[in-house]
């Protein structure tokens, strides 16, 4: 297969990683890493093609190689032929190395600003939820005035987990719907007040489980909601 002289890479110098061992058509120095195609595809080592003084930045970090290639007044694009695809692919940048540095900082100062926008961000959503979860548990004291003031926060919290995918995350959740509250304490009952957990591990079916507990369910709730004192 024919490859052109010149690897068509729009813009700036292109340095080869050679497939063949090649030696310099001026020093003889070699087998060479990299070189630069001259006249008629004449290998020339860096120092040769006077692009000794720069280092290599292999591809990989896309912010990095955009700024080291706006920092370096001297820059060449790395490249190697790939005989499966039949062209040549970068392998990255040969730029200076002070330009290097200043690339690096920059980076670094973003990596800083993004940590502490997530940071931000994280203490942001925490007050979010913590509102939410008071919101929730305020709820259900509303809708369940007997129901412990600490019982509340912990079934609030445990249905309005963030990612959690329960029903305090959900829309009517959200919303702080009757509907999806009074379903957060059902789930809280059914699961701390009654021994359903033990008849799952027992292989009872849920339907059936459910219906066993049914009874105590109701009850811990009537309790909760006053029922017995309006009695």
């Amino acid at each position: 297969m024919a490859v052109s002289a010149t690897p068509p890479i729009p813009g700036g110098l292109v340095v080869v990683q050679p497939l063949r061992r090649k030696r310099c058509a001026g020093c003889r120095r070699g087998p060479l890493s990299l070189l630069v195609l001259e006249d008629n595809r004449v290998p020339r080592c860096l120092d040769c093609a006077d692009l000794g003084h720069l280092i290599f930045l292999p591809r990989g970090d896309t912010a990095l190689t955009r700024r080291a290639r706006e920092e370096s007044a001297l820059w060449a694009v790395v490249v190697r032929f790939d005989r499966r695809l039949g062209r040549y692919d970068r392998r990255g940048l040969l730029v200076e190395e002070p330009a290097l540095a200043r690339a690096e900082a920059r980076c670094l100062a973003d990596a800083e600003a993004r940590r502490r926008r997530r940071a931000r961000d994280a203490r942001r959503r925490a007050a979010e939820d913590e509102r939410f979860t008071a919101a929730f548990a305020a709820e259900i004291v509303r809708l369940y005035p007997k129901c412990p003031a600490e019982r509340a926060r912990a079934i609030a919290a445990h249905a309005s987990a963030r990612g959690s995918g329960r029903v305090g995350r959900s829309a009517a959740g959200r919303a702080l719907a009757q509907g999806a509250v009074t379903s957060a304490v059902v789930a809280a009952v059914r699961h701390v007040d009654t021994p359903y957990d033990q008849l799952l591990m027992s292989g009872v079916a849920r339907y059936e489980a459910r219906r066993r507990i049914a009874g105590a369910v109701a009850g811990v709730l009537r309790e909760w909601a006053g029922a017995a004192d309006a009695g």
